[in-house]
């Protein structure tokens, strides 16, 4: 159990904290401003918080992995299972909440566990598929967008501009988009026949 593999795990703990603070109904008085309708529960506050922290350690633990050479096969499933933990928790969170339609939930789930199969088949054949740059683009724009469903559209919210529902449609067509991309580029790993 290296440093690495700690970072990971300690983001897959942080799945449950999220979830309670942002299902778990708490009687605090939300922040307000005045002359505006903006408002935003504490319990929201800092679930994004830790949202943000869980988020920020997913390439941490892979460059502190790579740096050092302590690589492990328990990294190599670790990692990829706490980001999609972490992902699909607060998307099914966001549900709940009805910031978020399901069947976007449902679009951004799917691929995460087609992407996921397809990399399973590559290490079969003793192959990696590698995480594309529209891969990497998916995920800055998931995250982006659930940071801001989480904090209500905060500071656009006082600007009447619709931040956080464009970035929904976003993230939802570069999400399909980065898992069409990986299948037509390793087409090679899936048997036709059967």
């Amino acid at each position: 159990m290296n440093l690495a593999n700690r970072i990971t795990l300690a983001r897959i703990f942080l799945v449950p904290i999220i979830m309670v603070l942002l299902l778990i109904n708490v009687d605090l008085k939300p922040l307000t401003f005045d002359g505006s309708d903006f408002s935003i529960t504490w319990n929201q506050i800092l679930a994004t918080l830790v949202f943000i922290v869980a988020a920020s350690t997913d390439g941490l633990d892979g460059y502190i992995a790579r740096k050092n050479k302590i690589v492990t096969n328990l990294g190599k499933l670790l990692d990829p299972l706490a980001d999609k933990l972490l992902v699909a928790a607060v998307l099914i969170s966001l549900v709940e909440m009805e910031k978020l339609h399901a069947w976007i939930a449902i679009v951004i789930i799917s691929r995460e566990f087609a992407v996921t199969g397809l990399r399973q088949i590559a290490l079969l054949e003793g192959t990696v598929v590698a995480a594309s740059k529209w891969g990497k683009w998916k995920t800055a724009v998931q995250i982006t967008m659930i940071i801001a469903l989480l904090l209500n559209n905060f500071p656009f919210a006082f600007l009447d501009f619709p931040f956080d529902q464009i970035s929904i449609y976003a993230a939802a067509i570069i999400t399909v988009y980065s898992g069409i991309d990986y299948f037509v580029k390793n087409k090679n790993l899936i048997p036709l026949t059967a």
